[in-house]
């Protein structure tokens, strides 16, 4: 048992919270050095899932021509079907509430399923065109079906390949790194716009959600995605040539952050609080940079350089200050 559990046992004891009795048990079973490894497993049982979905991926691309194509999604639309007549077997059945397997197998099992649907989707579409050139509903149909497994089989991990299709359907990359890089962004402007609005109907669902308590767990995840689109596609239009539209990004950004500062307490989700600082951030600097375009910094420039390194050291303990207020605050 290490040190501080030992101290906040013994507070408890102190205020008379807990019994001689009971702290003589709390602390012989620390003792036994118990430790789960229900993390550890479900990691492996994670990877299991990825490294066979990827081992089918290769399978297909170097047997192609050995195999053939009727073969390969004959045997992909089988091992979904006992995927997944086995998980709607065992499952509970969709409740409005949270729920779980009993065996943390079967979670695995429906993520399993559903990448090979996407996968089984994708190929028809790719080989035999079933959809004709519209290519969207190739990406809307596994859409829909991850939206309906995650809710059905309250799945966190489908729900953000749902949430990723869905902004694939819309033309969005949702990788903060696919957004910056990608050039769609500075080269149609509606592209921003469509980001923006979907990242505000994922807010919008949330809210809903919350209104007739449905699976509300799922509000971080839509939070996220929300939090990262709207702030990603502001910042890249804040620092695009759009000269006569930057200040409506930069309420965008600052409306956004103000939300998901006031989400972020009422959740006590640090991850969110994090990033609306770190996007605010961002985006207050790229505004000083822009209000200081016409300023001549040739009579100032030492005095300029620095000041920056106190600039930066300051904001580093500004941001260490709001993360412990922001501890302390939940905490309460």
């Amino acid at each position: 048992m290490n040190k501080f559990d030992d101290q906040s046992t013994k507070s408890l004891l102190e205020r008379n919270l807990i019994t001689g009795n009971q702290y003589q048990e709390i602390t012989s079973y620390r003792n036994l050095n118990i430790f789960s490894l229900n993390a550890e497993l479900k990691l492996f049982l994670y990877l299991s899932v990825l490294l066979f979905t990827s081992g089918i991926g290769i399978l297909i691309y170097k047997n192609i021509d050995t195999i053939g194509h009727i073969a390969i999604l004959s045997i992909l639309l089988a091992v979904i079907a006992v995927c997944f007549y086995y998980c709607f077997k065992n499952s509970k059945g969709f409740q409005k509430s949270e729920t779980t397997f009993e065996h943390p197998v079967l979670e695995y099992l429906v993520l399993l399923a559903n990448i090979l649907t996407c996968i089984f989707i994708g190929y028809l579409q790719f080989q035999y065109k079933p959809f004709g050139t519209h290519y969207g509903l190739a990406t809307l149909i596994p859409t829909l079906v991850s939206f309906f497994c995650a809710y059905y089989f309250d799945n966190k991990s489908v729900l953000t390949i749902a949430v990723t299709g869905l902004a694939a359907y819309v033309g969005l990359s949702v990788t903060p790194q696919d957004l910056l890089n990608n050039n769609n962004f500075y080269a149609d402007q509606s592209l921003s716009y469509s980001a923006i609005m979907l990242g505000g109907l994922l807010i919008l669902w949330t809210i809903y959600s919350t209104k007739i308590q449905l699976k509300t767990h799922f509000n971080i995840i839509y939070l996220t995605f929300a939090l990262h689109i709207i702030s990603i596609a502001a910042i890249s239009n804040l620092i695009s040539d759009y000269t006569g539209t930057w200040p409506v990004f930069l309420g965008i950004l600052a409306g956004s952050s103000y939300y998901f500062y006031k989400i972020s307490h009422q959740l006590r989700a640090i991850s969110l609080y994090v990033f609306m600082i770190l996007y605010a951030y961002i985006g207050f600097n790229i505004v000083m940079f822009r209000l200081f375009e016409s300023v001549d910094f040739s009579d100032i420039w030492m005095l300029f350089v620095l000041m920056m390194p106190a600039y930066f050291i300051g904001s580093i303990i500004l941001f260490i200050k709001l993360i412990k207020n922001f501890n302390k605050e939940t905490a309460e």
